[in-house]
């Protein structure tokens, strides 16, 4: 089993230091060994988690969702299909966000459409009416 201190393992894994420490402080990571010096130190098991949450963060999961993924991953007794589901949430998730993209993408194209522009002043700006107004969907 290697033993890697916490910038070896950062840079295996390609996150920053703190970043490890962080993921450590919330469960992330497991706390590691420590040497009598008082430094931590890492398996490889570190390395693998480091990658899996990567992954995980670069396909929009949140770290709460990674942390259920973990254990799930963790147990022996989850097949495949508990997983399958996550990734379904998150699609659906990520629909709703995309949809709610283009939405507000669509409000804020025709507030600069109708903006008045040049040496206008901020009274006459449609843009700064709509946000002082209650309900920008109006606008």
């Amino acid at each position: 089993m290697a033993h890697l201190t916490v910038g070896k393992l950062a840079k295996a894994a390609d996150i920053n230091i703190e970043t490890v420490r962080y993921y450590e402080r919330v469960g992330i990571l497991p706390s590691p060994q420590r040497l009598d010096s008082g430094y931590r130190v890492y398996g490889e098991q570190a390395i693998q988690r480091l990658r899996f949450v990567t992954r995980a963060k670069s396909l929009g999961f949140s770290l709460e969702e990674i942390k259920e993924l973990l254990a799930l991953y963790t147990r022996p007794s989850t097949d495949c299909e508990v997983i399958c589901e996550r990734a379904r949430l998150k699609c659906t998730d990520i629909e709703k966000r995309i949809a709610d993209l283009k939405r507000i993408h669509k409000q804020l194209k025709k507030l600069e459409k109708n903006c008045p522009g040049g040496d206008k002043k901020l009274d006459e700006c449609t843009i700064t009416q709509c946000l002082n107004a209650g309900d920008c969907r109006q606008c």
